[in-house]
């Protein structure tokens, strides 16, 4: 009955679950220390985000973010939202590329490396000598036409399919450096949020304004279309990458974790928890097809206040 009279006054299903797990005796005791220099940082340029890959963009749906991750494929004209709105990225795909992309053929079939049968998706070769330019006049030209002035860059680590030596790996991760050099040098007010890409940071984070990693509490299993919790292991290896972020660079860190669209609850939940680390939250299916639970929306309800957590 307090559910439906909320709803009926104008308050979300969202927030109403955001409040129902907000006060579940969900403890988070068991985290690790809260990594509490990401949330100062966060606050200038980046805020709350969302990342959403559905082909119809609803703007007003997206509007109570700060950043806003859209696929460019979409046709959204971000020129035409430019009032009392997100900054609006472009999704980019530095490491591998799809047939589907308009670019595909442009591209010399020198330059594939492999395949990512998962995504049904072509490695590209980082150490290609035209390849930086390529992803400037290409890629990102269009897009920066188009009104987009940040772009949110993919598949930084799809080397690791093909190089299977340190000197490969070396090779790949000096070709993406001079990419984003290259992006840079042409536009350097671009705003670019790195996904994962831990190894080339020490060479490129002050080119960025943030830097993202998927999965630390739900996870999306493409490859078997499933939807799993995140082993304990993984999510430790993670928190160390972002406590190094945060503290070495003092840049903003994002975590897209996954579960099923219809779980409300569940949602709100992990983004709880993704929060209490001070880190920044968003929580979407595993298409990105739907409008996620990010920091916009716990800003909704009254969240106990953060403390040092302890396993």
């Amino acid at each position: 009955m307090t559910a439906n009279f909320l709803a009926s006054i104008g308050i979300s299903w969202i927030v109403i679950a955001c409040v129902v797990v907000a006060i579940l005796p969900l403890s988070i005791a068991w985290l690790r220390p809260a990594i509490t220099a990401c949330k100062q940082v966060s606050s200038t340029g980046i805020g709350s985000v969302a990342f959403f890959y559905g082909a119809n963009v609803q703007a007003e749906q997206l509007e109570s973010f700060d950043t806003v991750v859209l696929e460019p494929d979409s046709g959204f004209d971000p020129c035409a939202h430019t009032a009392h709105c997100p900054n609006w990225y472009a999704y980019v795909s530095v490491g591998e590329v799809t047939k589907q992309r308009a670019y595909y053929a442009k591209i010399p079939k020198e330059w594939f490396a492999g395949r990512n049968e998962a995504w049904v998706s072509t490695v590209v070769d980082q150490t290609a000598a035209g390849w930086p330019g390529f992803v400037v006049d290409e890629i990102i030209g269009p897009l920066w036409e188009r009104g987009y002035r940040g772009f949110f860059l993919d598949t930084l680590d799809s080397y690791g399919l093909v190089a299977k030596t340190d000197m490969e790996r070396a090779r790949q991760q000096a070709g993406l450096i001079a990419v984003l050099h290259a992006l840079k040098a042409r536009y350097p007010q671009a705003q670019l949020i790195l996904n994962r890409g831990f190894e080339i940071l020490p060479h490129v984070h002050d080119q960025v304004a943030a830097v993202a990693f998927e999965s630390l509490f739900g996870r999306w299993d493409q490859a078997n279309q499933r939807y799993d919790d995140v082993p304990d292991n993984d999510r430790e290896w993670l928190l160390d990458q972002a406590r190094t972020i945060c503290e070495r660079y003092r840049l903003p860190v994002i975590s897209i974790d996954y579960c099923p669209p219809d779980d409300d609850a569940r949602r709100c939940e992990i983004a709880l928890k993704i929060a209490a680390l001070g880190l920044e939250p968003y929580v979407t299916d595993g298409a990105l097809q739907t409008v996620g639970v990010g920091s916009a929306a716990l800003e909704d309800i009254a969240r106990p206040t953060k403390v040092t957590f302890k396993l």
